[in-house]
C-alpha cells in the first residue's frame, strides 16, 4: 500500500499549518467540511466524506489513511510518528470516540478495519503491530499495548534493557468490555467477548466469553457447556 513519505522538515511544516488553521473550526463554522477538503493535502489517503470534529491532534499525516464514512470526536490524537515504513488504517465507517490516543513506534502498522467503534479514553500503542477487524466494539478506558519491557537483568534500569514487540491481533466481531487490557503477543479469536476489568496475557480462542486478571475463558458462544478449567 503506498503512502506518502514524511521525510522533510517541509512535510512537518505543512502539516502544522494545516491542522493548526483547521483543526480548531468548530463544527458550526463547517470545520469538518474544510478539513474534509484541506486534509486531503497532508494524509496519504482521505476518502469522502469523513467527519472531523474540532479539536484532533495527528502526528505523520503522510502515513496515515482515512476510509469512507469515518467519525473522529475531539480530544482524539493518532500519532504514526512522521517515520516511513508506519502505517495507520481506518476503515470505512470507523468511529473513533473522544481522547482517544493511538500511536506508533518505529515500523508499525495500525490497521483498524471498517465498522469498528474505539470508545472513549482507549490507548492503543505500538511499536508491535496491531489489527483490529471488522464490526468490533472498543469500550471506553481499555488499553491496546503491543510491546513488553524487558527485565531480566537487576543490575541494569529496566528502560535500558530494550522491549518485544510480538503485534496484536483482534479478529472480527470482538467485544471489548470496559477498561480491558490487551498485552502483547495475545490473538482475540472472532466473534470473542472479554468482560470488564479483564488482562488478557495469553490467545482467547474465537467465539469465547473470558473474565478475570489474567483473563481465562469461562464458556463457548457457539457450545453451551462451561469450558473447565483444565480447558
Amino acid at each position: 500500500m503506498n503512502h506518502k513519505r514524511y521525510s522533510s522538515k517541509w512535510q512537518r511544516l505543512q502539516e502544522l499549518l494545516l491542522t493548526t488553521l483547521l483543526g480548531d473550526i468548530p463544527t458550526i463554522a463547517f470545520g469538518p467540511k474544510l478539513r474534509n477538503l484541506g486534509y486531503r493535502m497532508i494524509f496519504a489517503q482521505i476518502d469522502s466524506p469523513i467527519y472531523i470534529q474540532n479539536g484532533v491532534e495527528f502526528i505523520g499525516a503522510g502515513c496515515i489513511q482515512i476510509g469512507k464514512g469515518a467519525y473522529i470526536f475531539k480530544g482524539v490524537r493518532i500519532d504514526a510518528k512522521g517515520h516511513e515504513n508506519n502505517r495507520i488504517y481506518l476503515g470505512n465507517r470507523v468511529a473513533i470516540e473522544r481522547n482517544v490516543d493511538i500511536g506508533c513506534l518505529e515500523d508499525t502498522y495500525i490497521h483498524i478495519d471498517e465498522e469498528t467503534f474505539i470508545g472513549p479514553d482507549v490507548c492503543i500503542a505500538g511499536p508491535g503491530d496491531i489489527k483490529i477487524g471488522k464490526n468490533c466494539m472498543i469500550a471506553a478506558h481499555s488499553g491496546i499495548y503491543a510491546n513488553n519491557h524487558n527485565f531480566a537483568d537487576p543490575m541494569q534500569l529496566i528502560k535500558d534493557q530494550g522491549i518485544t514487540r510480538k503485534g496484536i491481533v483482534i479478529e472480527d466481531d470482538c467485544w471489548l468490555g470496559h477498561g480491558v487490557t490487551v498485552l502483547d503477543g495475545v490473538t482475540i479469536g472472532r466473534g470473542s467477548v472479554i468482560g470488564a476489568g479483564a488482562v488478557v496475557n495469553k490467545d482467547i480462542p474465537p467465539f469465547s466469553v473470558a473474565v478475570g486478571t489474567p483473563a481465562r475463558v469461562i464458556k463457548s458462544r457457539i457450545a453451551k457447556d462451561l469450558v473447565t478449567s483444565a480447558e
